[in-house]
């Protein structure tokens, strides 16, 4: 059972979430927990555990070889990204632009763009009671988040049983390393604010989820500052809201100190057991 929680823009609540969520459900059984944020990951703030794993990870760039290229120019035609320039007598090759896509190395008539490692990044495994926590993070100047984000998936998917429920603190917006983590997930919870703003977003990531045919439902996130524009939408299009978190300034100051709310917030718990409830009876195929 994957659970992406992401949200239309950033600072809604989804690590809030997401951590408080995921901690509740490993009281009692176990739980993954990746923050796929992996330009600004910040769940690792609020989950202290055992570190048990680190490994880098790494990306594949070709890179030229002079000597045996015939510039042709063939790997600049097959790029779909401009990654590969032909420049008079030389090939240029824009990392920053290259999806490792392996198409002007294979397609290469004298194989002279071999790929080769790039490191992009670091992922990190933790582990708490049930709580299993994996956070990845692109290194400083790696523009590229998607094939970060994909690795991270795929380690979550190779390490941990198909059976355990596997949250994904997924990154803002509705681009391509959002699409990344959430394009598998059973089910996306998506976290917004009644605010004119968090409307708006909220609008453009449903667009998104309904676009990769996923179920998904709401969490209201602050409830009880705004307006009432995200409940009418909400019921107008038939979009179901399974928990309201309310707008507390105790909230923001247990979330300041980085520690959990449910252990100490009552409306906070009820939140997430809610949720918990209706995960399991997603999982059950009730929902």
């Amino acid at each position: 059972m994957k659970i992406a929680i992401a949200s239309g823009k950033g600072g809604t609540g989804k690590t809030t979430l997401s951590t408080n969520l995921a901690s509740y459900i490993a009281e009692s059984r176990d739980c993954v927990l990746a923050d796929l944020d992996v330009e600004e990951p910040n769940s690792g703030l609020f989950i202290k555990g055992e570190l048990i794993h680190v490994e880098d990870k790494f990306k594949m760039i070709p890179e030229w070889n002079r000597e045996t290229c015939e510039l042709c120019g063939n790997c600049q035609k097959v790029c779909n990204f401009n990654a590969v320039l032909k420049m008079g007598k030389m090939i240029m090759v824009f990392p920053e632009l290259c999806h490792g896509c392996y198409a002007c190395s294979e397609l290469c008539p004298t194989g002279s763009l071999p790929m080769k490692f790039k490191k992009m990044g670091e992922l990190k495994s933790y582990r708490t009671g049930n709580l299993h926590f994996i956070e990845s993070r692109l290194i400083i100047g790696e523009e590229q988040a998607v094939p970060l984000i994909k690795q991270t998936i795929d380690y979550v998917n190779e390490n941990f049983d198909m059976e355990m429920i596997k949250i994904y603190d997924s990154p803002p917006g509705t681009s391509c390393p959002v699409i990344e983590a959430t394009k598998d997930a059973d089910l996306v919870i998506l976290v917004t604010e009644p605010t004119p703003f968090g409307l708006h977003d909220l609008k453009l990531a449903v667009e998104t989820v309904k676009q990769l045919g996923k179920p998904f439902v709401v969490v209201i996130n602050r409830h009880g500052i705004g307006n009432d524009g995200v409940e009418r939408y909400c019921k107008e299009d038939d979009i179901e809201i399974i928990a309201r978190v309310p707008n507390d300034r105790l909230i923001a100051e247990t979330y300041a100190r980085g520690d959990l709310l449910y252990p100490v917030i009552p409306s906070v718990k009820e939140a997430v057991k809610v949720i918990s409830g209706y995960i399991e009876s997603f999982k059950r195929g009730e929902k």
